[in-house]
């Protein structure tokens, strides 16, 4: 999908999913205010809260009138379930490719 494509909101869901599952962004991270975001992002405060509607909806992230929002302890759980289930995946595929190589190489010299 190209950025054009993609609603200014879902460009910010997009990037602090990304940050969670990074790790730069962690259980209890303050993220920046509403105001930060639309100008980092260069969109109006009402395009901000509908990425936050969606962050929250989501269970990424939690907010507290006056406080701000924060990203969830599920969040960043869900983010390192995800990357060890990556892991496992990738390290099953290369005992895969090793047993293949093994079966090639007997091949050759048998």
């Amino acid at each position: 999908m190209s950025n054009e494509a993609v609603q200014p909101y879902q460009r910010i869901v997009q990037d602090v999913r990304e940050k969670i599952r990074a790790g730069r962004w962690i259980a209890g991270t303050k993220l920046p205010s509403t105001r930060e975001l639309a100008e980092e992002y260069s969109v109006a405060a009402g395009t901000v809260q509908r990425a936050l509607t969606e962050l929250r909806t989501a269970g990424l992230i939690y907010s507290h009138q006056g406080r701000g929002s924060f990203v969830t302890d599920t969040a960043t759980e869900t983010s390192k379930d995800s990357t060890a289930l990556a892991l496992k995946a990738l390290e099953e595929q290369v005992a895969d490719l090793a047993a293949r190589l093994d079966r090639i190489e007997e091949g050759r010299s048998g």
